[in-house]
């Protein structure tokens, strides 16, 4: 059909004979309605807005006479005037992407809305409020699916919907009909209203299929019905369509959101989710294939619903423990990808300015004759308006354009959902046969293992273990697939033989969790990681194995560069903990998963020499000071009866976490202060403290955040669990023993109350500047760590004892504590909580022990410490031969000598 020559049109305005020219379907609809011109005349310079819809609707209804007759034609109108406005806007350049797919999004909204109103008003008329058995009213919910619910809608889409009430019952009225009965009329006539092919034509097509069972299923469902289909029967695909679920009509949509939100996204990262949309794609390439639409710019290859999957597929996998990507615009998604680390900055800004220009120019063969097409026009004069219309000379340089976008789309799809492991592997022999040991031990020591017959044996355990026998069809392939693979990646590493044990019980332990083993499978970078710590670090290697969850971190080659940064840190986590309240349990297992994430990233940058132990204890400490801080206010809201808004509370911390050298196993010795005149004040922070010290101590199913120690409180075990400011300076003043003053110099303020924290630390420098007799306290200290050598010392077994032997760390902690609380009554720097290094520098520059030595003493300290964390990396006793410490020892037991004589 020709186009009719704008002078059939006189006075319409430039831009709109353009666009005519461009689009068969306005130039009919300037034809036949002759109210058209002069409202698109109108509202061009500006995007339509819902009050406009609805002021529309009203005056149209009223020249169609009112009533529930003029509802078709004042829809089916405004649809015209809309889409029309939107045609004249895009093809003007006047209108982006984003105008265009809201405009038609919120046309659909006011659409239903307003059907619904109208028919629903008609329905209770004659049958009553439809109710709860407890007489509550009932409503429909219409759900938004597909572009609709991400607010894409093109311009002439079908809308793809799912109706939800939220109880069965009876209406209220005189004739009396089940909940179900009305909601299915009511959805029907919601369908014929907008669906309805009339002589004003239709509003929008209405697909169904995307409810529960498909067109097998009834037409509407209440909450438990949808809910126990997601639980029994809600297949993958389903997921995938309802990440843009969005509720567009309808009070009780948090419950709905509460009911679909598991089912599609997953607390765990679902990694198994890449090959159930591979799958998706594959099904769906098929059918393009077999129906010759290579050329469809939606569906086709490096098209629409590729960029949509690479969005959706992270969404899937991650969605679940960041809310943040439950959003439904794949374009906002993708801008989320790069500071994720999931996808380059570069491979995103392709991605949008192809998706923009596939969206563009599919509106573009839309616009044609307002059909839903997605196909490339094969006729020449259709070619050169669509080329006209997407601002280029002629067809051929569409195409190039065109093509360089497909190409770019799908090698990031290919990249994203490329199956590393569908090409067979050099070793699938001998796992598939593992239990001829022999050809097994062959193949590893041709592999370069020392001891080929023990990793033989071990793979042939595996291979014949009912664990394995017994695996799911689908995920016996993704493990029989990592196997050879892993058996490669070890053999390649220092300590190969260990290497591969480590991580057969890593496979082991995560081998009925496909998600774990689909990331290993898809990311082959992420399996050269693993092995990478596995061979490092066999604590290490317990540590992911204990925590499989963090195998995620190895994808995100960023976490080995970059810094901690602990106040955005706080800040995030934080905000993610208030989005769970109240559910305690969920709070419990983020605040671990966190944390492990956190220790794990400095055990990577640990491991590859970035991190020296000093700086290492300090991130450690600084982040158990976070967890710590975090947890407080979340126990004190779970406190029933409560006398004030914020407690005055505080917890501070020896031992390791006072002194700044937190290991990565270290326990948290705490101690928990009040600050509170109020009668009830020792019962209620007694209930605060027991919380904190349960919320930290558990076992949850993401692990455990610390163990605590509370016997440096006042009178130990027998003493409250929780102390007032004022006991707490009588009992160090008048009742403490001399040790617990040696514990009090590495003691510091941690969470809690910053008042309580400064009054404490008032206190301690009070205490530890009051005046002692030196030979008395000489006599104790040495009284102390004598009694400590004998219990943790070797015992002649040839070692050296890193902690606890003469010229051990011991020793260094005894020596600064002893001059600390002997002389800091004549030198208050002392009692500055500045770490055992800077306080030898201080004693040295006050005379109080030679400067050299001093020193040297502070260089043996960092060097022992060095030994000792490189021990516990590899999950070995704290012991070495003498030789190695020898030049270490030598200081500290020069400097015993010269304080204690002896």
């Amino acid at each position: 059909m020709s186009t009719p020559p704008s002078a059939s049109a006189p006075g319409l305005p430039p831009e709109v004979q353009q666009a005519r020219r461009m689009s068969r379907y306005l130039s009919r609809m300037l034809d036949s309605q002759p109210w058209l011109g002069p409202a698109l005349v109108t509202s061009m310079s500006a995007p339509i807005g819902e009050a406009q819809m609805q002021r529309f609707i009203a005056e149209r209804e009223q020249v169609h006479g009112g009533g529930d007759a003029a509802l078709r034609p004042a829809l089916r109108q405004l649809r015209t005037w809309v889409l029309c406005h939107l045609i004249v806007r895009d093809l003007a350049l006047a209108a982006p992407l984003a105008e265009v797919t809201q405009t038609m999004t919120l046309l659909a909204e006011t659409a239903i809305r307003h059907a619904h109103d109208v028919l629903h008003a008609g329905l209770v008329e004659r049958y009553g409020q439809p109710l709860s058995p407890t007489g509550w009213e009932q409503e429909l919910l219409v759900i938004g699916m597909g572009k609709l619910g991400g607010r894409e809608l093109n311009v002439s889409s079908d809308i793809d919907l799912i109706f939800v009430y939220p109880e069965d019952g009876d209406t209220g009225g005189k004739k009396v009909i089940s909940n179900f009965e009305f909601f299915e009329r009511l959805g029907k006539q919601l369908i014929q209203a907008l669906a309805e092919i009339t002589e004003h034509g239709q509003v929008f097509r209405v697909d169904m299929r995307l409810r529960p069972n498909g067109d097998s299923g009834p037409l509407v469902c209440c909450f438990d019905m949808l809910e126990n289909y997601f639980f029994t029967q809600g297949r993958e695909w389903e997921r995938y369509a309802w990440i843009k679920g969005r509720v567009l009509l309808g009070q009780r949509w948090p419950e709905l959101r509460d009911i679909a939100r598991p089912f599609v996204f997953r607390k765990y990262l679902d990694f198994g989710a890449i090959n159930a949309m591979r799958d998706l794609h594959a099904q769906i390439r098929r059918e393009v294939a077999r129906r010759d639409r290579v050329n469809n710019v939606k569906l086709g290859p490096g098209g629409i619903r590729e960029i949509e999957f690479i969005a959706q597929v992270f969404q899937l996998i991650r969605g679940g423990r960041d809310i943040a990507l439950q959003v439904r615009p794949t374009l906002k998604v993708l801008e989320m990808l790069p500071e994720r680390g999931i996808l380059s900055p570069e491979a995103v800004a392709e991605l949008s300015s192809a998706y923009v220009f596939l969206r563009r120019l599919e509106h573009r063969l839309q616009y044609l004759d307002d059909a839903q097409t997605h196909d490339l026009p094969a006729n020449t004069e259709d070619q050169a308006r669509i080329a006209e219309a997407m601002g280029f000379a002629d067809y051929p340089a569409l195409q190039t354009v065109l093509a360089a976008h497909r190409t770019v789309v799908s090698r990031h799809f290919d990249h994203v959902f490329g199956d590393p492991s569908e090409e067979d592997h050099s070793l699938d022999a001998v796992w598939s046969n593992a239990e001829d040991r022999d050809a097994a031990t062959d193949a590893l020591a041709g592999l370069g293992y020392l001891h080929p017959g023990a990793g033989a044996e071990r793979l042939a355990a595996i291979h014949a273990s009912p664990r394995y026998r017994q695996l799911p069809n689908n995920i016996k392939s993704r493990f029989d697939a990592l196997v050879p693979r892993m058996v490669e990646a070890a053999a390649t590493k220092p300590g190969a033989d260990d290497t591969l044990a480590r991580m057969l019980d890593l496979i082991e332990a995560i081998g009925r969790r496909g998600a774990y083993l689909a990331l290993l499978q898809q990311y082959p970078q992420a399996l050269q990681r693993v092995a990478d710590l596995m061979s490092a670090s066999r604590w290490a290697a317990q540590f992911l194995t204990r925590h499989p969850i963090l195998l995620d971190e190895m994808l995100d080659s960023r976490n080995l560069d970059t810094p901690p940064d602990w106040a955005a840190f706080r800040t995030s986590l934080a905000a993610e903990l208030e989005t769970h309240e109240p559910d305690m349990e969920r709070q419990m297992d983020v605040m671990r998963e966190q944390h492990h994430a956190q220790v794990f990233r400095l055990l990577t940058q640990d491991i590859a020499g970035l991190l020296t132990v000093e700086k290492l204890a300090d991130h450690l400490s600084e982040l158990a000071d976070i967890m710590l801080d975090l947890t407080l206010p979340l126990c004190w809201r779970r406190i029933k009866i409560r006398h004030r808004e914020a407690p005055r509370f505080a917890v501070v911390s020896y031992g390791k976490l006072g002194g700044k050298e937190l290991g990565y196993a270290s326990d948290l010795d705490i101690v928990f202060l009040f600050d509170d005149d109020a009668p009830e004040a020792p019962e209620v922070y007694t209930r605060l403290a027991q919380r904190t010290n349960t919320w930290l101590s558990s076992q949850t199913a993401a692990g455990q955040l610390f163990d605590t120690d509370l016997r440096l409180r006042p009178n130990g075990e027998s003493g409250l669990i929780v102390t007032s400011l004022d006991a707490f300076r009588k009992y160090q003043r008048e009742s403490a023993w001399v040790w617990e003053h040696q514990a009090l110099t590495r003691a510091r303020f941690s969470a809690g109350d910053r008042a309580i924290g400064e009054a404490f630390e008032r206190i301690r420098c009070e205490v530890l500047r009051m005046q002692r007799d030196r030979n008395a306290l000489r006599a104790e200290v040495l009284a102390m760590r004598n009694k400590m050598r004998d219990a943790h010392g070797s015992k002649g077994d040839g070692t050296f004892e890193l902690k606890h032997d003469p010229g051990g760390l011991i020793d260094v902690e005894f020596l600064i504590q002893y001059l600390v609380l002997g002389f800091s009554h004549d030198h208050p720097q002392l009692t500055g909580n500045l770490g055992n290094i800077a306080l030898l520098r201080i004693a040295g520059e006050l005379g109080l022990i030679p400067r050299e030595l001093a020193a040297a003493c502070a260089d043996s300290y960092r060097e022992l410490r060095r030994l000792q964390h490189r021990q516990r990396l590899n999950d070995r006793p704290s012991r070495v031969v003498p030789e190695e410490a020898g030049h270490a020892r030598a200081p500290v037991i020069a400097l015993w000598r010269e304080v204690f004589g002896e």
